[in-house]
């Protein structure tokens, strides 16, 4: 069937493939493993710390992962973090009493750095499969693979809930494993061997960028996702179980909901901010002062007694749809900014800061919420959006 298109289409093809295939196992183990032991016993804060290896290792992974991908080629980097994902997952078929805190931080460890391997390797591809100049295309497929991804993880949430129920903890992630060495095993044969090699393989420094523009969106992707994760990671579900009373499979349904949302309003961002239009700097600020408005609104509909359901869904909704456009301009920029050869540097560089703000925006949502509760998470992320929404100021209008 692949037969029938391009070889730049079928590699592009390929590549949606595996990273599709990932993000439905990645967002089912994260449910799974949330489930599991929430019944066993342990707390949601105790649960968010399970993951905090998994958001560490993002930061160090996409720095080190860009400059591999660059020597290596991007298809090495790809089929790495598919078959470190199956390692992981075996990692969790051990017995019951095997399954303590360390071993479970360990693999979810392993996992985030085969997350941003993959993800590191499927932005860069593109950057080398559709052309910049292309009347706004790159911006189409590119915000198309990322809103795809998103809109997948939620559905793995469901996935997760659903194996668990079916096969229990062992046979879910048992049957992930299976099902994604056989992705591993066709990307092995299907990739392009030398697919993002850099001509000249870059030294060690080469990771840390050297354009000012990649250096200042990467800060501003950093606030960006600081100013989601500050409250939504730990502080949001505490708050909906604890103080509303939500019982948790209504918590994981309506954060899955919420995510498959905001993946697809984010695959439609170019008819959102101007089809065939090319964003810059003025565009990505505004939407991201935008976004910073929104969790000061809900702070303050909370603070006047607002009903806090009402007020939470409703801000979270517009919340979801102008971050979606936010992370699409960013996702778009940084492939377009990104030097065509040894792109993967960039990218990963750029990444790095994004999985900088994710482990920040965590630890605060636990920390912030545990001293001072969901209003200063929300005027903490009021704080980050306008913080990226400022440094986007400084960004090109067009590609340096």
């Amino acid at each position: 069937m692949l037969s029938r298109f391009s070889p730049g289409t079928r590699q592009y093809l390929l590549v949606t493939g595996n990273y599709w295939a990932f993000t439905l196992t990645d967002g089912a183990l994260r449910m799974l493993v949330v489930l599991h032991f929430h019944t066993l016993g342990y707390s949601p804060l105790e649960i968010a710390l399970l993951f905090l290896f998994y958001e560490f290792f993002g930061v160090v992974t996409n720095l080190v992962g860009g400059w591999l991908g660059a020597r290596l080629g991007l298809n090495r980097t790809m089929n790495a973090g598919l078959i470190l994902q199956v390692a992981a997952l075996a990692m969790l078929l051990v017995p019951q009493a095997q399954l303590t805190v360390p071993w479970v931080m360990a693999a979810q460890a392993l996992s985030g750095i085969a997350k941003d391997l993959n993800k590191m390797s499927a932005k860069s591809t593109i950057k080398l499969l559709v052309p910049d100049d292309s009347g706004g295309a790159l911006y189409r497929w590119v915000v198309l693979l990322t809103g795809s991804k998103n809109a997948l993880k939620g559905t793995g949430f469901f996935l997760g809930g659903a194996l668990l129920a079916m096969l229990g903890f062992r046979g879910a992630v048992g049957t992930m494993a299976g099902a994604l060495t056989l992705v591993w095993l066709a990307s092995v044969i299907l990739l392009e061997k030398d697919l993002g090699r850099a001509r000249q393989k870059p030294g060690f420094r080469a990771m840390f960028s050297k354009s000012r523009a990649i250096n200042i969106l990467s800060a501003a992707r950093l606030f960006l996702f600081g100013a989601r994760d500050v409250w939504f990671v730990v502080a949001l579900p505490v708050y909906l179980s604890s103080t509303l009373g939500w019982a948790h499979w209504s918590v994981g349904g309506f954060l899955a909901l919420w995510v498959i949302g905001y993946g697809l309003v984010q695959a439609s961002a170019p008819h959102i901010t101007g089809r065939g239009q090319r964003p810059g700097a003025r565009a990505t600020a505004g939407w991201a002062a935008l976004l910073a408005l929104t969790p000061a609104a809900i702070a303050l509909a909370l603070a006047e007694g607002l009903e806090p359901a009402a007020a939470l869904i409703g801000g979270l909704s517009v919340f979801g749809l102008l971050f979606a456009v936010n992370s699409a301009l960013h996702s778009y920029l940084i492939v377009s900014f990104a030097n065509a050869d040894a792109v993967s540097l960039d990218v990963g560089f750029y990444y790095m800061a994004n999985a900088t703000g994710r482990l920040i925006g965590t630890a605060l949502s636990g920390w912030v919420f545990q001293l001072a509760g969901l209003e200063a998470c929300l005027w903490l992320s009021a704080g980050f959006a306008a913080a990226a929404a400022a440094l986007s100021l400084a960004l090109p209008e067009k590609r340096p």
